[in-house]
């Protein structure tokens, strides 16, 4: 599985280079391809064999509404409540019950979640604390070993509008048996084939 993931980045490049260009004008003071866009998450999926991986990325901002450690009750509330949701990925994936999907492992971070920032390599010491004071991510790794993979015919990311509002689109690649894809899918138009 490992094999897979380590294509990925160069299974993402047409993707993330056609951005850039997009963003360029936008968002040019990043210089990085991934760039922090509030709305916007991220979804690499890869499907072989029995193994389904999914990999989120989404600003803090998408998932519980801000992006500064939570010091309020009402705030760390919010965000137990967020890694509750996430930690029930066949449901906010929902993956079909058919395919035998169950969760081999998953690994939640973020600052929020008392994480410490990933070092960034474009940035020195003193700018690296401020980027990631003003940009929290959260990253979910799932790995799934599914039973009867055939019956995975899409994937659906309706629940994760549905749960996280203030998503407005998710950038997927997908790699599965009928190949590679590089998607956006909105609330409207959830679902990819596999």
């Amino acid at each position: 599985m490992r094999r897979l993931l380590l294509a990925l980045p160069f299974a993402l490049l047409p993707l993330a280079v056609a951005h850039a260009a997009d963003e360029h004008d936008h968002d040019h003071e990043h210089g990085s391809l991934g760039a922090h866009e509030h709305g916007v998450g991220r979804l690499n999926a890869v499907l072989e064999a029995q193994t389904l991986e999914l990999e989120l990325e989404s600003p803090a901002m998408n998932l519980v509404g801000f992006e500064h450690t939570a010091t309020t009750d009402a705030d760390k509330a919010k965000v137990a409540a967020v890694r509750a949701q996430l930690e029930k990925p066949v449901a906010l994936f929902s993956l079909a019950k058919a395919a035998g999907c169950e969760v081999a492992s998953q690994k939640l971070e973020s600052p929020l979640f008392g994480d410490k920032p990933e070092a960034d390599d474009d940035h020195d010491e003193d700018a690296k604390d401020e980027h990631h004071h003003d940009h929290s991510e959260i990253h979910a790794h799932y790995s799934f070993t599914c039973a009867t993979p055939g019956a995975l015919k899409t994937l659906d990311l309706a629940n994760i509008f549905n749960t996280f509002p203030a998503t407005q689109k998710i950038q997927v690649q997908l790699i599965g048996p009928s190949g590679q894809q590089g998607v956006e899918v909105t609330a409207k138009a959830a679902a990819l084939k596999f």
